[in-house]
């Protein structure tokens, strides 16, 4: 199957022509700004299917509008019609086509010349009033609040909020570029389509959110970034980081046992953290009232030592890591673990919560 990108090297061309060359069965074909018109008739000869990307909203003056959208797509759908083969077309409008600004009604024009291509029953056309799009690859400092934020924070440079009250409806790259991708590969009827979930979020808050990822990196508190906006504004976030921002420090607290190092910390899922010993070292000798943790023996061997602090029951297990087995904290069960090895002993370690200096629940207790 051969696709037709128009305006492959913008934000979302980009991602599209990456997940398109992840599927192998898909040649494509590329027309950008600066090729002449003829070669979009040559391409459009070729193509079993058109993403329309391409398109003006930047301009040096206001006419860019009306030949970078409106009349673009009227051309296209020209050599559409003029081609006879029913191309499906896919084209990336967006919410401001609703409004009467010189965009919104370029847009709009080049909105009612595809629907017009459809009506006459020469092609399916399938319309998208994007919202603002964000993820990867956005271009900062253009017109993108996302964009722009992220990049600023990301390298220490400041941004400007005029009103932190104002609204924002955010839809997500990966998730525009799955539903283009259904319909290129399912073809449904012709119509105006709408990408899901659509995030709702104030210039502020989105502000803040971006912040906190910035501070997490000092703080070790990571915010909830495994699903939603939150997963979604903080893989946009580090996707603006250059290589050298890549990798960051932690603190190294060293002792005669050996050394201890916190590397991760959530509000609702505990921290994480990793600790080693020396050969015959014991580490421990406490116990929690709530507080739970797991231990994974990573390199070396191990003997956990338990005592039930009310009734002196006493249990012993030998772990190593040659056998991956997680060993949890009880409480009210004293615990140590010692080094019974000829080597260093290197143990990953995942508490239920942020350890509180005020509130430790932890209790020296020998087992």
């Amino acid at each position: 199957m051969k696709v037709l990108v128009t305006g492959a090297n913008g934000f979302i061309g980009k991602n599209l022509l990456i997940r398109l060359r992840e599927r192998g069965d898909i040649d494509v074909l590329t027309f950008v700004r600066g090729e002449v018109l003829s070669s979009l008739a040559e391409k459009v000869a070729e193509a079993d299917f058109i993403f329309h990307l391409a398109g003006v909203n930047r301009p040096q003056n206001e006419a860019e509008f009306v030949e970078g959208n409106a009349d673009l797509t009227q051309r296209l759908c020209e050599i559409v019609r003029a081609d006879g083969r029913g191309v499906p077309v896919l084209y990336t409008s967006s919410s401001q086509a609703s409004r009467d600004n010189p965009y919104g009604v370029s847009k709009r024009s080049a909105e009612d010349a595809l629907r017009t291509l459809s009506s006459e029953g020469l092609a399916r056309t399938y319309i998208y009033r994007l919202p603002n799009v964000f993820g990867k690859w956005c271009r900062p400092n253009y017109n993108s609040a996302v964009a722009t934020f992220s990049y600023n924070i990301a390298h220490g440079l400041p941004i400007q909020i005029n009103d932190p009250a104002v609204p924002l409806q955010l839809v997500y790259v990966d998730d525009v570029i799955t539903d283009f991708l259904r319909v290129l590969d399912t073809q449904p009827a012709a119509g105006e389509r709408e990408v899901a979930p659509v995030y709702a979020i104030t210039v502020g808050a989105l502000a803040q959110q971006l912040q906190a990822f910035r501070d997490s990196r000092t703080s070790m508190v990571i915010e909830a970034v495994g699903t939603g906006l939150i997963r979604a504004l903080y893989s946009t976030y580090i996707s603006y980081f250059t290589p050298e921002q890549f990798a960051y420090p932690l603190v190294r607290h060293a002792d005669p046992r050996g050394v201890f190092v916190e590397m991760l910390k959530t509000r609702d899922a505990g921290q994480f953290s990793y600790f080693t010993a020396h050969p015959g070292i014991t580490r421990g000798g406490h116990y929690h009232h709530t507080k739970t943790e797991k231990f994974l023996v990573i390199k070396g061997r191990a003997r956990f030592g338990f005592r039930q602090i009310d009734t002196g029951e006493t249990y012993t297990l030998l772990t190593d890591g040659e056998t991956p087995q997680v060993v949890e904290t009880i409480p009210g069960w004293s615990h140590d673990i010692t080094n019974i090895g000829e080597e260093e002993m290197i143990v990953m370690l995942w508490a239920n919560e942020i350890f509180d200096r005020a509130h430790p629940d932890t209790i020296t207790y020998k087992v």
